[in-house]
């Protein structure tokens, strides 16, 4: 069985983390394995895994059987991995006996580089379950990733392919959160990490990406703007964009092959059970792409039965996949958006039209959410579970209440949120909006 279609019959079976002898491999394994005993203990986590057949373009079906594919080359299109499912996809049982962030590398076109990257906690909220009027809830805190945020598992698989293509740095334009996890994973790497960000971007995140010896340059202005500058420093210096890896979402597939994972460990959480429903916060489209695309190949492996619905939440002041998704056509930009959630403040994002595709496919919807409102839901779990959100994290909770109100969410179904963004990053944010309120 096939998810996407085969290349040819050259790819090596399923048996764990293969590798070329390619320099950067070498290399990369003495960095991980022998480094720290932080790496597989597999070999060097640099080849295509065995049950990965090569890319494909989402757009005009092109395939591309290179490990370090960026964009399509015939169209410039979306790559999205393409697997033989009938290769050798693990029983539950041996997934059960690994441990770490990539438990199904067989389901990866790359191997990680590693930080301690995934098995974040899937976290039961029953009082807030109890407010929601749902049989069960539970929130996925990618917080706990080294950088805190769900952009690291993406990132690790970004860092190996640069460094198994021979690039010498990454680059990106950024909100600030992604900078942040790519500076740390070019230095895990040995690269070197070029960010633009804007200048709304967090202290917080401006600052790791300096600590972490990257390259930044800050732009006056919003994401769009950080973006513009970005192309304009690859249109004028064409030479040095040779050795650059493209690190921006979408600008290659392993920024959403990268979330796989995520789904991967929400059900082995759940005893292999499938939730009803996904609720993740949408910025650049990543998630819910990438969330979609492992719940599918899950089912189609036969590891669980079914897929759960994806629901995209964004804030009200930035919100073109919902509006998308509401008005029944492709995502158009939002010319002024207004939205304190800056981790999701993307108005033309690159993943948009797949963002709206994944949730139709799935039988979701989108809902936006002021930005009262997501504050108020992240002080809430907290309040109530001790749970520490981010304010991308608050949408998709208030996101859930809304969905509830409107019928889209049952009493009787079992419920996950993503927090994609360690709750420390928007304390002064959320605490802002605590004592406007006098609390």
């Amino acid at each position: 069985m096939n998810i996407s279609y085969g290349l040819d019959d050259t790819t090596p079976a399923c048996d764990g983390w293969g590798f070329d002898d390619t320099t950067a491999a070498r290399v990369l394994r003495r960095r991980l394995v022998d480094g720290d005993g932080q790496g597989f203990d597999q070999g060097a986590p640099l080849a295509a895994m065995g049950c990965f057949e090569g890319f494909r373009c989402a757009d005009c079906g092109a395939t591309a059987p290179e490990v370090a594919a960026t964009r399509c080359g015939a169209c410039g299109g979306v790559l999205e991995g393409s697997y033989d499912l009938d290769a050798g996809v693990p029983s539950r049982d041996t997934v059960a006996e690994r441990t770490g962030g990539w438990r199904l590398p067989e389901l990866l076109p790359i191997g990680p580089v590693e930080l301690g990257e995934g098995a974040t906690p899937l976290v039961e909220t029953p009082r807030v379950a109890d407010e929601l009027d749902v049989a069960a809830l539970h929130i996925k805190d990618e917080g706990h990733n080294p950088t805190g945020s769900v952009a690291d598992r993406g990132l690790a698989l970004v860092a190996a392919a640069a460094a198994d293509r021979g690039d010498t740095r990454l680059s990106l334009a950024s909100t600030g959160v992604d900078g942040q996890s790519a500076a740390a994973y070019a230095a895990r790497a040995g690269l070197d990490a070029r960010v633009v960000v804007p200048s709304r971007a967090s202290f917080v995140t401006k600052a790791m990406i300096n600590v972490h010896g990257g390259d930044m340059r800050v732009v006056e202005g919003r994401y769009d703007d950080a973006r513009a500058a970005h192309a304009a420093e690859r249109d004028d210096h064409p030479a040095e964009s040779d050795a650059r890896f493209p690190a921006g979402p979408f600008e290659s597939p392993y920024r959403h092959e990268g979330v796989k994972p995520v789904y991967h460990e929400i059900v082995q959480t759940l005893a292999w059970r499938v939730p009803d429903a996904v609720v993740v916060p949408v910025g650049h489209g990543t998630v819910p792409v990438g969330v979609r695309s492992a719940a599918r190949e899950l089912d189609a492996a036969g590891l669980v039965d079914g897929t759960p619905r994806v629901y995209a939440a964004q804030p009200a002041g930035c919100a073109p996949v919902v509006e998308a998704l509401d008005g029944g056509r492709a995502p158009e930009p939002i010319d002024h958006p207004d939205t304190v959630v800056g981790a999701l403040e993307v108005p033309d994002p690159a993943g948009g039209r797949r963002a709206v595709e994944a949730v139709r496919a799935s039988g979701g919807a989108g809902v936006a959410v002021d930005d009262e409102d997501a504050l108020d839901a992240a002080a809430t779990v907290a309040h109530h579970e001790g749970l520490e959100l981010g304010v991308a994290g608050g949408v998709a909770a208030a996101g859930a209440w809304t969905l509830r109100e409107r019928g889209e969410l049952d009493a009787a179904d079992t419920v996950v949120l993503l927090n994609p963004v360690a709750g420390s990053k928007d304390a002064d944010v959320v605490r802002s909006r605590l004592m406007g309120r006098g609390l």
